[in-house]
């Protein structure tokens, strides 16, 4: 049965509207601690939120609900979602909830729900929950919040953990860090000075409304400018929620989550901890990525786009690396989830002790032209029974001859198709790419 609430990543849409309307969130909330009473009689339950408007209102409104079902709440104010995941899987909790939409505008919101093991939910008990919630809407039930005050703890143990990690630190190193004005605009810089170095922080002054707002990982203009203006090391944009980072060279170059997994994967590989060879990505990485990784001998295994898709394969094949193009990228040893921050930690570890930069790390990655159309639907239907789209596709595949990919699918958490087409010339990427949106368009247009 195909889920109605929850998508790749959690639920998620424009706050106060459904399913983020007050009766719905005070029915998650309910919900979800029916299923946490399941395993114990009184269980805790972590909050956090990133810095939206209508992080606290959704946030208090889950907890009515849950205090409703009999469990106690704790709220950890304004974290990232990574660290939700470490305080629910390090302390009390039987559940850890996150309020974010991640990279998507401020009007957006989501709930994102981590187990005890600090893993996202698997798909079969987030039907369990949606069945339970639509059952308590249908008795039109009147929602209530539960005022929370912050628990200041939470956070710095958070902040402890990733302090831990680098025993070494930064002294002398100077770095560049772009907040997103969302979860680590206080977390991120106060981490890096910590541990030694000169921070120069933008897009830390969040006013509820500007996350993700012309700066973050989506738009890292910014930050190349504060890097080669300031000549700092290193450089790197957090999302809304801090679980994924782009980075930024000395010499101004953007680096995504491919440049960050074959660095890595080198590093993990040299220390004998990269475990069976294999790095795990999604369908989205680029083929550039997959051929360099090949010629280190190591081998790299592709899943649907979700972050908690390649947690699930990391786990089935033993990988200690993992990871998506858009910067969540996963360390098992360490983590549960994308973790922007510490993978920032890891990778500026690394080339501090290869004593070179993040351009030397990643020189030889021939990134394949790859074009990525996102297309507003009205209506989700099987593209291979759609003839006009599904012609399409077949005339870029065979014109790309195995040496290049096409990849539809429909976003986890948007009204959108995604076309993404890559192959060895960009001009017939470009043409390839526009044809498939065309197509979807006319058929499936919003």
């Amino acid at each position: 049965m195909e889920k109605r609430l929850f998508g790749t990543d959690g639920i998620r849409g424009v706050a106060g509207e459904r399913p983020l309307d007050p009766a719905t969130v005070h029915a998650f909330g309910l919900a979800l601690g029916e299923d946490a009473a399941r395993a114990s009689a009184r269980p805790q339950i972590v909050i956090g939120s990133d810095t939206r408007e209508s992080g606290r209102w959704i946030a208090e409104m889950a907890a009515g609900g849950m205090t409703a079902a009999g469990a106690r709440v704790r709220f950890a104010g304004v974290v990232t979602t990574p660290g939700v995941a470490y305080l629910t899987r390090t302390g009390p909790f039987a559940a850890g909830v996150m309020i974010s939409a991640s990279h998507n505008p401020y009007r957006d919101n989501g709930i994102k729900v981590f187990g005890h093991d600090g893993f996202k939910l698997p798909d079969s008990e987030e039907r369990a929950i949606e069945r339970r919630i639509f059952e308590l809407l249908e008795r039109a039930p009147t929602p209530h919040s539960n005022l929370l005050g912050v628990d200041e703890t939470l956070d710095g143990a958070y902040l402890e953990f990733l302090a831990s990690t680098v025993p070494a630190g930064f002294a002398g190193m100077r770095v560049a860090l772009d907040c997103g004005n969302g979860s680590a605009y206080r977390l991120a810089p106060a981490l890096f000075e910590r541990l030694g170095a000169e921070v120069i922080a933008i897009g830390a002054s969040p006013d509820g409304r500007n996350i993700n707002h012309g700066c973050g990982s989506l738009y890292v203009e910014k930050l190349s400018q504060t890097v080669t203006r300031h000549r700092t090391d290193f450089g790197v944009a957090f999302d809304g929620d801090a679980d994924r980072a782009i980075f930024v060279s000395a010499s101004g170059r953007t680096i995504d989550g491919d440049g960050v997994l074959l660095a890595c994967a080198r590093a993990l590989k040299s220390a004998g901890k990269l475990h069976g060879g294999i790095v795990v990505s999604t369908v989205m990485s680029n083929l550039g990525l997959e051929l360099a990784l090949e010629r280190e001998g190591i081998r790299m295994v592709r899943t649907p786009v979700g972050d908690k898709y390649v947690l699930e394969e990391m786990v089935r094949t033993g990988a200690a690396l993992g990871g998506e193009q858009s910067g969540h990228v996963i360390f098992r040893e360490f983590a549960t989830t994308g973790d922007g921050i510490l993978t920032a930690l890891r990778l500026f570890e690394i080339a501090r002790q290869s004593g070179v930069g993040l351009d030397e790390l990643t020189r030889d990655l021939q990134v394949f032209p790859q074009k990525l159309v996102n297309v507003p639907v009205r209506e989700r239907r099987d593209l291979a029974e759609t003839p006009s789209v599904a012609a399409e596709i077949r005339r870029a595949e065979d014109f790309l001859a195995g040496a290049g990919r096409v990849l539809v699918r429909f976003s986890g958490t948007e009204p959108l198709a995604r076309v993404m087409v890559e192959g060895e010339d960009a001009e017939s990427v470009e043409r390839l790419s526009a044809s498939i949106a065309e197509a979807i368009r006319k058929e499936l247009g919003a």
